[in-house]
């Protein structure tokens, strides 16, 4: 039986547009999704630039207004890679449209943004996601594997760092990142949600924080013009930074685990290093994304001769999520794969095979961590952070799933 096409539409062609782009052109050519992506348009401000991507990305066509793009009667899926201030508006748009909404993180520029764009998509019946793509490197689904399955017992520590350096300069320009009323927050929203996404996925639900930040620079030059991905170019005159340079939280788990998260974009010499360990009751898990085809295993109940961290290469086909469909052993794989893999999931869950996850559930409750460290760090005091009934209840379901397959083998 042929695969039925499904029209795209993307809003947005900077670094992140870059990336999806590439995601929706591949996925069809190594994995079997169950409906085909036909990249239909490609949406920006600029004529001349958003005319260019199209070309260079491989859209069919472009826009340059969201609106028209959302309404499109050849459009079925619409994927936002805008600044986060402009996530809510679109999605809810392209919800009330009747289009499935794949939106970058954090799900939106602040809490009822968030809040607002899930209540649309419900109510529309429409499919959602959030691109959380850490989530789909093959180590971490080992990572995730470990510990679903018991194989690692009971979890006690999440210590997890995002650092970065690339603003360190003071002469670095005031991009929109490092504008509250566009980013949201600094490296908080940009980096800490990644890892936050992460904690919940392999560890649990973060029910209270406590936490400070800091902004080291206050003020930057103006961008002298609209440069993409982590770059800019000073110009004249001086503006504010009204966003965290770093954060630091101790956040508590539902389960009873401890947890620590870090994000700093002031880091010389640490270029992109979202690194977590995961200590348990029978060993422990290290994971670096600038090593992102290993993932470090220790456990207690090796031989005292042979104990230590072991380094597994994650490319085993057959054997790891995903890495069946590119290379041989070894052979590895990079940062642009684990976007193809989520549009891969996504496809399937907009198909109907399987639930996708993140969700626009999981992009709130990522929001409500992200706000109550934001109010933690304001007030300098534990903040809790109350969890949608709509995951509690996820959870449940997914904890009866595993105790079953157990007790089944």
């Amino acid at each position: 039986m042929a695969q039925r096409e499904v029209g795209v539409g993307l809003v947005g062609y900077a670094f992140m547009g870059k990336a999806h782009s590439n995601a929706w052109r591949q996925v069809k050519h190594f994995f079997d999704p169950p409906l085909i992506p036909k990249m239909v348009a490609i949406c920006g401000r600029t004529e001349e630039k958003v005319k260019a991507a199209a070309e260079k990305f491989g859209w069919q066509t472009y826009e340059t207004d969201w609106k028209k793009l959302v309404n499109r009667d050849d459009i079925e899926i619409v994927d936002i890679t805008t600044p986060n201030n402009e996530h809510a508006p679109i999605a809810i748009g392209a919800a009330k449209a009747g289009k499935h909404v794949f939106c970058e993180k954090p799900l939106a520029h602040n809490l009822r943004d968030a809040e607002k764009m899930l209540d649309a998509v419900v109510k529309a019946g429409v499919k959602h996601g959030v691109c959380f793509n850490y989530r789909r490197a093959p180590a971490i689904q080992l990572a995730k594997h470990l510990i679903a399955s018991g194989k690692m017992g009971k979890v006690y520590h999440f210590r997890g760092t995002y650092l970065q350096d690339w603003i360190v300069d003071p002469n670095f320009p005031l991009v929109w990142r490092l504008q509250k009323k566009i980013a949201g927050s600094g490296a908080l929203g940009d980096l800490a949600a990644h890892l936050i996404d992460t904690a919940r996925f392999l560890v649990g639900e973060i029910v209270e924080v406590v936490s400070y930040m800091h902004t080291f620079i206050k003020k930057r030059p103006l961008p002298a013009e609209e440069v993409g991905g982590l770059a800019g170019v000073a110009g004249a005159g001086e503006g504010e930074v009204d966003v965290d340079d770093a954060t630091m939280t101790i956040v508590l788990f539902d389960n009873g685990a401890i947890g620590y998260i870090e994000a700093s974009r002031f880091c010389p010499g640490r270029k992109n290093y979202n690194r977590f360990e995961i200590n348990c009751e029978k060993g422990s898990i290290v994971f670096n994304l600038e090593r992102m085809n290993e993932l470090e295993v220790f456990f207690r109940d090796d031989p005292p001769e042979a104990q230590g961290f072991h380094q597994v290469i994650v490319t085993e086909p057959g054997v790891h999520k995903y890495i069946a469909a590119w290379w041989p052993p070894a052979h590895i794989i990079g940062y642009e794969h684990t976007f193809i893999h989520t549009v891969y999931d996504f496809l399937r869950g907009v198909a109907g095979e399987e639930y996708f996850e993140p969700d626009f559930y999981d992009g709130v409750q990522c929001q409500r961590v992200l706000d109550a460290i934001e109010r933690s760090a304001q007030k300098r005091k534990w903040v809790t952070v109350e969890v949608l009934p709509e995951i509690q209840e996820r959870r449940k379901k997914q904890a009866e799933q595993t105790a079953a397959a157990k007790k089944k083998k």
